[in-house]
């Protein structure tokens, strides 16, 4: 009887402490899914794949895994879940995953296609009635939802059509214009928490020269390559970025703060000072943007 009260007891414990976590749903594609890199079956059994698994029986990590870490190594309780799918947009996760996704979130995490529409670059139209639908549709199960949009970085796999309107245009160009559209959709969606800056944050990496903003004439001394072999997608460096802006902004801890304990730099082949350099860059992003940080 006493072994029994005290299973009890200790499954009374685990249900209260997952109550409590904070729940938090990122939507997004393959920039979600950290493809092209170990990113995207990193820690997966540590959050809540909501599509199925693939033909080789994988769920995804992605960059919610690598959030999921950086919240476990600041203390923090956070039950994290991700549905994303490659090649995809606002509209799909409206139209085909609502069923999945409709739930009371404390948090949603939304990454549109990478250049907003991928018929018409640039242009922000999708995001901006489907981010209105998904950010009502989250709200109508919670009207304390946090959704906040994720704008993301730019490509430089200029072969590519899908992103011909910023050929010969600086680096930086496109990641400033994704950011642009995202303002455009909030202003229609005031419910909307914010945007978070991941793609801006790559800019300062480069402009900082923490980074290489051009892998074709080779990577310089001492410079990370937030793109993998495909100059769209990220590197495990540029998905580590991405993680930190994004737990900053939602956290309000500042990234410096994960310090000595921080292990996914290791996890993912980046050195500690590779590490440090990356969190200075994410703080600084937050910072210039007004978000206030605490180190513990």
């Amino acid at each position: 009887m006493k072994k029994i009260f005290l299973l009890t007891i200790a499954a009374l414990a685990l249900s209260a402490g997952a109550a409590s976590a904070k729940t938090i749903l990122f939507i997004g594609n393959s920039f979600t899914m950290g493809s092209g890199s170990p990113v995207r079956t990193y820690q997966a059994n540590t959050v809540h794949d909501l599509n199925p698994p693939n033909e080789r029986g994988q769920t995804l990590g992605g960059v919610a895994a690598i959030f999921k870490e950086f919240t476990r190594e600041a203390g923090l309780d956070y039950d994290v879940s991700i549905e994303a799918v490659g090649g995809r947009n606002f509209d799909f996760h409206y139209n085909e995953r609502l069923g999945a996704i409709d739930r009371p979130w404390d948090i949603v995490v939304m990454q549109s296609y990478s250049q907003l529409n991928k018929d018409k670059p640039g242009d922000p139209t999708i995001i901006t009635e489907y981010g209105a639908k998904l950010d009502k549709a989250f709200h109508a199960r919670n009207p304390n939802v946090q959704v906040w949009f994720n704008a993301t970085w730019s490509r430089a796999d200029y072969s590519s059509p899908e992103i011909a309107p910023w050929k010969g245009k600086p680096i930086d160009r496109m990641a400033k214009d994704v950011y642009a559209g995202f303002e455009k959709a909030r202003a229609a969606s005031p419910d909307v928490a914010g945007i978070i800056p991941v793609g801006l944050a790559w800019n300062r990496a480069w402009a900082s020269g923490v980074a290489d903003s051009d892998p074709t004439d080779g990577i310089g001394p001492d410079k990370l390559n937030l793109w993998t072999y495909d100059s769209q997608h990220g590197s495990s460096a540029g998905y580590i970025l991405a993680g930190l802006v994004i737990f900053g902004q939602l956290t309000g801890r500042a990234p410096l703060s994960l310090g000595e304990r921080e292990h996914v730099a290791i996890d993912l082949g980046i050195s500690r000072a590779q590490m440090a350099a990356l969190e200075q860059v994410a703080h600084d992003e937050l910072v210039s943007r007004g978000v206030k940080l605490a180190m513990n």
